[in-house]
């Protein structure tokens, strides 16, 4: 599990394991006005997005201010978007006390939508990382920095300098032969085949096949409280997904099983999800 620090306490952080050349996954945070804002709001423009615990500390509010401060000299197809877990009254407040007008702030209160489709949520604060994730126009990720101790500033300077890289050569999504999103599948579409689903499962640890019709996996855990976290992670990113696993819990144990009931077997979406799951546990 990835790690940062809070004061020098060992903090662990859950959620997708992005990189640099991925294509961004979606997500889903709230604005100011209560309204859901999607990632493909901002299609067609550079985002720079920078996320931080709570502006009620002096270092998220420097955060933002900077942004606020840098986004006045960007061009219009750059947008810069801050999301944290404060409420979006209190970020409304904030915005309209500091003349924030420059940057996008959303939270990520409600959904943790993007807490854990980007791999920035803190376990045990339930806040998100000190990150930037610059986003270029076709929503390939092509820059990421996370501030090891949260207590301290970004390099903001490493920001600017790789923005204008990606400006200058925009970044080339790497193609997996597993996407990072499921698709809406109907009645009737056909199942894998065995070899294609045999292939397949060679890509990961610990997925039983079982009848050629699901793929099973079970997750241990420290106790019952761990268990269910990771049950609560699985169930917002599958709602998210449109694919929803079968799960039973046992104490420490977490069995997942994934098939496609309108296809009667297995499809691609049940090997995406078992992909998410497999992030969401590392």
């Amino acid at each position: 599990m990835r790690q940062v620090k809070f004061k020098n306490n060992i903090l662990n952080i859950v959620g997708r394991n992005i990189k640099v050349y991925d294509f961004a996954p979606d997500f889903r945070v709230v604005s100011s006005e209560m309204k859901d804002i999607f990632l493909n709001q901002f299609d067609e423009k550079i985002k720079i997005i920078t996320t931080f615990p709570s502006l009620d500390t002096s270092v998220c509010d420097l955060q933002v201010r900077e942004f606020n401060k840098k986004a006045s000299n960007l061009s219009s197809d750059i947008v810069v978007i801050g999301i944290s877990n404060d409420l979006p009254f209190a970020q409304k407040r904030f915005c309209e006390l500091n003349n924030i007008k420059n940057v996008f702030v959303f939270s990520d209160y409600k959904y943790s939508s993007f807490g854990l489709n980007y791999g920035v949520l803190i376990k045990e604060l339930k806040l998100l990382a000190r990150t930037v994730i610059i986003v270029d126009k076709n929503n390939v990720v092509g820059y990421i920095q996370i501030s090891e101790e949260i207590t301290e500033s970004l390099n903001y300077d490493d920001v600017m300098k790789n923005l204008e890289e990606i400006i200058k050569n925009p970044v080339v999504g790497k193609k997996s032969e597993i996407p990072s999103k499921c698709e809406p599948c109907e009645a009737g579409t056909p199942p894998l085949q065995k070899e294609q689903i045999t292939k397949l499962l060679e890509k990961f640890d610990g997925w039983t096949l079982i009848e050629d019709k699901k793929i099973v996996k079970e997750y241990k855990f420290k106790d019952f409280i761990e268990a269910k976290y990771f049950v609560d992670l699985v169930s917002i990113v599958s709602e998210e997904q449109f694919h929803h696993p079968t799960i039973t819990v046992s104490y420490n144990k977490v069995k997942i099983s994934l098939t496609t009931h309108a296809s009667k077997g297995l499809t691609l979406n049940d090997f995406i999800m078992a992909q998410i799951i497999d992030q969401l546990y590392s």
